[in-house]
């Protein structure tokens, strides 16, 4: 395994520095996408690169979306031939101490999708917890599987290869969608997803960029675009499913 680190950020100036300095430890490549920051992130970004050989950053000429930088960090992971890469945000929300866990299940498990299956705490604000259970439910059916126990959260290892080559096959959503339709789609295409438990915080007086209306209709689209997908899908869906009990 050629193992990196991915960031997406906007506009976490405030936050960036700490995260990456929980990485260095591991003497990896750090790849920041900067989706179109403003000026203090921007700023923070060219110190980090400049402090540390290992810090990478992809800038976005304008704000894409979440989806759009993960995808640019994950172009230049694959440009330089990782072959793996642990995506994490860049607001400290995620716990470090759990890396080694998840490249220890990435090196037993090369061709799969390890992901973090999110305990929060009691920040966790609850418009957010319900909408976790309605993208649970419906990716529930979109796989007839209850094999994906979470599929937002975006601290996960994605075998590099695989994930480009669906980038370049479908057009993802490129926002808060990102996450739960891509682990959908490499689900399809026979990509065991595995699953550690994790810690998630909520500072308070954190900065989340999660658009109740916008992201939740774009997420809603998502949902419906995949529901339909399954539906052609549905006998290799249910043969996997009767093969592997």
């Amino acid at each position: 395994m050629h193992n990196c680190f991915v960031i997406p950020i906007y506009n976490h100036h405030d936050t960036i520095a700490t995260t990456v300095e929980a990485l260095l430890p591991y003497q990896l490549p750090i790849i920041i996408a900067d989706d179109g920051s403003d000026s203090q992130t921007k700023q923070a970004l060219q110190q980090l690169g400049s402090r540390y050989t290992l810090v990478d950053i992809v800038t976005l000429a304008r704000n894409g979306g979440k989806g759009a930088a993960v995808s640019a960090a994950l172009r230049r992971a694959a440009a330089r031939s990782f072959s793996h890469a642990l995506q994490i945000d860049a607001d400290a929300q995620h716990d470090v101490n759990d890396i080694p866990a998840f490249w220890q299940l990435a090196a037993q498990h090369p061709d799969d999708l390890i992901s973090g299956a999110p305990l929060y705490d009691e920040y966790m604000p609850r418009s957010r917890r319900i909408g976790r259970h309605i993208t649970h439910f419906w990716v529930n059916i979109e796989t007839l599987s209850r094999d994906i126990r979470d599929s937002m959260l975006g601290y996960r290892v994605y075998p590099v290869a695989a994930s480009i080559r669906l980038i370049d096959q479908v057009q993802l959503g490129q926002r808060m969608d990102f996450d739960i339709e891509i682990m959908v789609r490499l689900y399809w295409q026979g990509i065991k997803v595995r699953f550690i438990p994790t810690r998630v915080i909520y500072p308070q007086g954190g900065r989340s960029h999660f658009s109740l209306l916008q992201d939740n209709w774009l997420i809603s689209k998502m949902h419906t675009k995949l529901f339909f997908g399954m539906l052609w899908r549905m006998p290799l869906l249910l043969k996997r499913k009767w093969t592997h009990g």
